[in-house]
């Protein structure tokens, strides 16, 4: 299968540098329609202002001077029409004088007529396209209205909205500046650790990330130190369990090429050839039962694994199995116990995986048994779950080893050259067999003095 190209990724600095500045930009938009609100409605009321202080002015001069009321009147509006600003005139009924279409429907809608008596009146309407503002006053005289585009300083809105503008586009150089400065600094740790990471794959077991940054970049550097930590032990438990596996397979074919090279060479008598070839079986068959043992703990880790789980009656098999033990028991000069209930134990299990488990657990208790010590199988029922134990009377163990007893190795490379030793593989394989076969093993003293390896397996049906 051909390996798919990996996948093109944007870089975590080009990542932060755009949410950055999308963020500015955000902001930078809002701001301006804030700002241009801002900037229209403060013009607006400014505009209304000032219109409103020129409309009391004038109202006051025409109050004052009553006897020129339409002289004064022309005079303003000639004044304020050079500023854009429509002067009214309003008659005693409310009637406006003549100007033009526009400023008389601003007049009209923003209430001028009611300017009468006395009264002012300021407001607002849509006239033209645009808003127009109207301020009216009334006197003795007569009354008028000033009305003004709201947009009467666009000169000054402009001026303030380019202001505005490169106040925003400033804001967003800088905004990518930061970006950049930010996405540099807090991925430096990150590009630190891949490179780590990377040195790690192709090897190099003695490097460590620095502790640093931010807490999330600082837990990845932390993560990457345990997973370094972990692969420099597991590959140094697994270089020592290849050492030892070596050395176990290396012995037994020392000497089954010793012998059987000297079968060869004519070396052995006739008389003793009977006993070379029993031990070149012996030894062939230890070679083959760590060879299996190997292969097995390999199978146990793939999908592939099969097992024929079928109703089986523990009390018969263990019955069957103390047979064959108690030959090699008394070779051995050891004593078998068999503790077995009075009728069947019923299991759904595979008979031939826990035969393979007890063999393994008596054939390590019997390695260490001298004369007269004592090797017990015994079989029952504990909470409705099959309870199978194997006892012996050997040396047992050091109360720090119970909770390591079944890992790889770990047995083996402390006892090894203090007592008879295999390669470490029994126990480590007796506890993923009975976990496949949804048990559970369990390592304590004996009452007998050594070892007691406990196995419980789910009642049937």
């Amino acid at each position: 299968m051909t390996a798919r190209p990996p996948e093109a990724r944007t870089s975590l600095a080009v990542r932060i540098t755009l949410l950055v500045v999308a963020v500015a930009v955000l902001v930078a938009v809002i701001a301006s329609v804030v700002g241009w609100l801002v900037v229209r409605r403060t013009l607006i009321d400014v505009t209304t202002q000032a219109l409103a202080d020129r409309a009391d002015v004038i109202a006051a001069e025409l109050t004052a001077e009553p006897a020129s009321w339409g002289g004064a009147l022309s005079a303003t509006t000639a004044a304020l029409s050079a500023q854009g600003i429509t002067v009214i005139g309003i008659g005693p009924d409310g009637e406006f004088t003549e100007v033009g279409r526009t400023a008389q429907q601003a007049a009209a809608r923003g209430g001028a007529h009611g300017a009468v008596g006395g009264r002012s009146i300021s407001g607002s309407a849509m006239a033209g396209g645009q808003l127009q503002l109207v301020e009216a006053r009334s006197s003795a005289a007569g009354g008028f209205a000033l009305v003004a585009p709201a947009d009467v300083a666009a000169a000054t809105r402009q001026a303030l909205e380019r202001r505005l503008l490169w106040a925003i586009a400033g804001g967003l150089v800088a905004a990518l500046l930061v970006g950049l400065l930010v996405a540099r600094v807090v991925s430096a740790p990150l590009r630190r650790t891949a490179g780590l990471a990377r040195a790690m794959g192709r090897g190099a077991r003695d490097l460590r990330a620095p502790v640093a940054g931010p807490r999330e970049v600082a837990e990845v550097s932390v993560a990457v130190n345990e997973l370094a930590d972990a692969l420099q032990h597991s590959e140094s438990r697994q270089r020592e369990f290849l050492t030892s596996v070596s050395h176990e397979l290396r012995t037994p074919l020392a000497g089954i090429t010793g012998q059987a090279q000297a079968l060869a060479d004519e070396m052995v008598p006739a008389a003793e050839q009977a006993e070379v070839g029993r031990s070149i079986i012996g030894e062939a068959a230890r070679l083959e039962r760590l060879v299996s043992d190997l292969l097995d703990l390999a199978r146990l880790g793939a999908d592939s694994f099969r097992l024929d789980l079928a109703p089986t009656d523990l009390t018969a098999l263990v019955t069957e199995m103390a047979s064959v033990w108690q030959v090699r028991c008394d070779a051995r000069g050891a004593l078998l116990v068999l503790q077995l209930p009075p009728g069947p134990v019923w299991a759904t299990t595979d008979a031939r995986r826990v035969r393979q488990v007890l063999d393994g657990l008596a054939e390590n208790a019997l390695r260490l048994l001298g004369p007269v010590a004592p090797l017990v199988l015994h079989v029952g029922v504990e909470d409705r779950w099959a309870v199978l134990q194997v006892r012996d009377g050997g040396p047992g163990l050091r109360p720090e080893d119970y909770p390591v007893a079944f890992d790889q190795g770990v047995l083996h490379q402390r006892y090894r050259g203090r007592r008879p030793t295999g390669a470490g593989l029994g126990l480590p394989l007796a506890r993923s067999l009975v976990d496949r076969l949804g048990g559970t093993i369990l390592a304590s003293p004996a009452r007998e003095g050594g070892l007691a390896i406990t196995v419980r397996l789910p009642p049937a049906g």
